[in-house]
Parts: structure tokens; C-alpha cells; sequence
């Protein structure tokens, strides 16, 4: 695999400077940016003409990575030259399936080939998908085996809009994803947290889908205000600072960010499925057990891919936690690399959602407040 990166800065262009064609084709591309770049399309036609024959996806964030630094306001460019693996792009636009994510995932997953399929990667509108639903589409029709990774795209703390794009302009409403084919090519992944819960267990009385109107019977906005004291007057983004901790019937438990709120109905509207009848609890912020989530989730993609230090890892992390680290946001890209190892490039975002098994074997879930690794090898 050979794998070049660039930065893209209203300040300083591109670096490193100039822009030209890499040695070996490039095969993928993955851009990620901020909205407001993404949305002038500026040097979208710059990177197809160096790397013409690529498939070029990616999508707005609320915080680019790209090696150890941790960017805002930039484009994080990472091309890819496969020695065998095969790549291919599919999309969904949300409007052709009337909005419903799970069409969407179905969708999406029948538009790539399963003859050789390793793995697939998906990058998703990140305001309007139902990221459980989505999920739950793409696992059902995709071959047994094949896992899938990814995330939400970002728009920083505002929760306005978001932007994807495979092969063209940037838009909203989009999923996309690329599947990987190919028998040299090993792929590890991880995801974990590290934050803490506070206050009493409720269960979920009353929801439908990602949004949650009542926690024991009562209002769950008026509830969750009372835990946020001063925080409250800058919902919804204070709601990164507190997520919920889902605990369903089985014991299999997700953490949850809230995207908006209802004043009119006291309801919260989350990334994922809220179930009735599961148990949910607040979660705060420990920084040190942020640090730990990050390292235990490189462990855990360095374990799946035999041991071995990986060529590339795509690192996507939620915005909530770039809001409590602030300026040492940069420590826990410095956390992973010492797992993986200082030879290996690192891209990724800080997003809405992140799509990853929670182990080797384990389902496919939608999570928030992780830091969610995918590592790619053709060694």
C-alpha cells in the first residue's frame, strides 16, 4: 500500500506544496474538511485532476486529523494506492428512500458486490440518518462476515447540516460507503469510550425511533435539564458534555448523543434508537479515562490484525470528546499512535456517530462518545 497525505489551509494552501500527481495512482481518496470548505467545492476539481482515476469520497466534520494534528477549517487530504485490494463506491440519497435510514443501509448494501467483499467503510449524513437504522439496513443484506466501519459526518458543535460526497459535489441527505475487496488486505478495528455514569437508572417509557420523550414517565428534556444546571442554556451542543448510556434487556450497552431538542414537546432527538423499556443513565466526562477509551480501542484494532503495526489507521472519534479534551485534544491521537506505532498514517474526524463492531465477532453498532478505529493492511 502506498498512502500520500496533504492539508489544505485557507492560510497555507496545500502542504506539502505542489499539488501534483502521486507516483503510483491512486486508487481511494478520503477528504475530510469542514462544512464551509466543503461546501464552496473549491478544490474538489484540484484533487480529481491529480488523482483522476481514484474513487474520491468524504465528508464534512466537526474537527479534521490527519498525523498527530487535530485541525479546524482545513482539508484532510489521504490517497490510496493498493498493490491488489480492489475498491468500489456506492450511495444513497436519502430523499429516493423517503427519508428511512434502514432503506437506506438495505440500499446501499445492495449496490455493492459481495463476490470478494472484505469490508466496507461508510461515511453518512450525520443530521438527518437514523444511525441504528442504518446499521441494522446495511448488516441484514450484507454477506455474513463482512463488518462494517465508519461514521457521521460532522459540522462542528452547530448541528445545522452536514455534508458527504462520493465522486461529485458534497450534499446533504447522502450515505455513502466503499467496500474493499481482496484477499491480502487485513483490516482491524476497535471502538470504546471512557466516560463515567452519574445519577440514578431510568427506563425509557416513551420513544419512537431516535427520539425520546419520556424516562420514567416523565418529560425527558424537563429531566435532563435538571442534571445540567448552567449547561442548559446552550443545548443542544452541552448535551456532548452528557451523554446517555443505553442498557438494553440483554445487557449490551451503547452511549448515546443527543442532536436536538423539542422545547414544544420535551423530547430529545438522538443518532440512534432509544428502545423502550431499556435503561438509560447520564454519563460525564474523566479524562483519563478518555485517554484509556482511546489507547484500549487501538489495542483492540492492532489485536484483530494479527499483532502487526498497520500501514494506515482511520481514526474517528466523537465531537463530544474533542469538546472536553479542548486543547489536549491532540493527546489522544499521540495515545493511539503508541499502540499502533509511529510508522503508521493516521487520518480520521471528529463526527455525529461512529459505525463499528464494539469487538472482533461482535455485531455491527451505531456509538457515540468513542473513539472508533479502523486499520487497513496489505502487508
Amino acid at each position: 500500500m502506498n498512502i500520500e497525505q496533504r492539508i489544505w489551509t485557507p492560510a497555507n494552501s496545500w502542504t506539502p506544496t505542489p499539488l501534483r500527481p502521486p507516483v503510483k495512482p491512486a486508487h481511494l481518496v478520503l477528504v475530510f474538511g469542514s462544512k464551509d470548505l466543503l461546501a464552496q467545492r473549491a478544490q474538489l476539481p484540484e484533487l480529481r485532476v491529480v488523482y483522476p482515476g481514484a474513487l474520491i469520497i468524504g465528508c464534512s466534520t466537526s474537527g479534521e486529523i490527519s498525523g498527530l494534528r487535530v485541525l479546524d477549517d482545513s482539508l484532510s487530504v489521504t490517497a490510496l494506492h493498493f498493490e491488489t485490494t480492489r475498491v468500489e463506491g456506492a450511495a444513497v440519497q436519502l430523499s429516493q428512500v423517503d427519508g428511512s435510514s434502514f432503506n437506506a443501509g438495505r440500499q446501499l448494501a445492495t449496490h455493492l458486490p459481495a463476490e470478494g467483499l472484505v469490508h466496507v467503510l461508510v461515511l453518512s449524513d450525520g443530521s438527518a440518518v437514523n444511525g441504528s437504522e442504518l446499521v441494522r439496513g446495511l448488516t441484514e443484506i450484507l454477506p455474513s462476515g463482512v463488518a462494517v466501519t465508519g461514521g457521521l459526518a460532522g459540522d462542528g458543535d452547530r448541528f445545522e447540516s452536514t455534508l458527504v460526497f462520493i465522486d461529485g459535489d458534497p450534499q446533504e441527505g447522502l450515505v455513502a460507503a466503499v467496500g474493499l475487496y481482496g484477499d491480502n488486505l487485513k483490516v482491524g478495528y476497535g471502538s470504546m469510550g471512557g466516560w463515567d455514569p452519574f445519577g440514578p437508572d431510568r427506563v425509557i417509557t416513551r420513544a419512537a425511533g431516535n427520539v425520546l420523550y419520556e424516562l420514567d414517565g416523565q418529560a425527558a428534556l424537563t429531566l435532563y435539564k435538571r442534571y445540567l444546571g448552567d449547561y442548559t442554556s446552550d443545548l443542544p451542543a452541552s448535551a456532548l458534555l452528557f451523554p446517555l448510556a443505553i442498557r438494553a434487556e440483554d445487557g449490551v450497552e451503547v452511549v448515546r448523543t443527543i442532536l436536538n431538542i423539542d422545547e414544544r414537546n420535551q423530547s430529545m432527538t438522538f443518532a440512534g434508537d432509544m428502545p423502550v423499556g431499556s435503561r438509560a443513565r447520564l454519563m460525564k466526562a474523566n479524562f483519563e479515562r478518555l485517554m484509556d477509551g482511546a489507547e484500549d480501542a487501538a489495542q483492540a484494532s492492532y489485536d484483530s490484525i494479527g499483532g502487526q503495526s498497520p500501514e494506515l489507521a482511520i481514526l474517528i472519534s466523537c465531537v463530544g470528546r474533542k469538546l472536553v479534551l479542548k486543547q489536549r485534544v491532540e493527546d489522544e491521537i499521540e495515545s493511539v499512535q503508541g499502540i499502533l506505532g509511529k510508522s503508521v498514517a493516521l487520518t480520521g474526524f471528529y463526527s455525529y456517530g461512529e459505525i463499528s463492531p464494539a469487538a472482533p465477532n461482535a455485531s455491527c453498532e451505531l456509538h457515540n462518545q468513542t473513539m472508533t478505529i479502523t486499520t487497513l493492511s496489505e502487508r
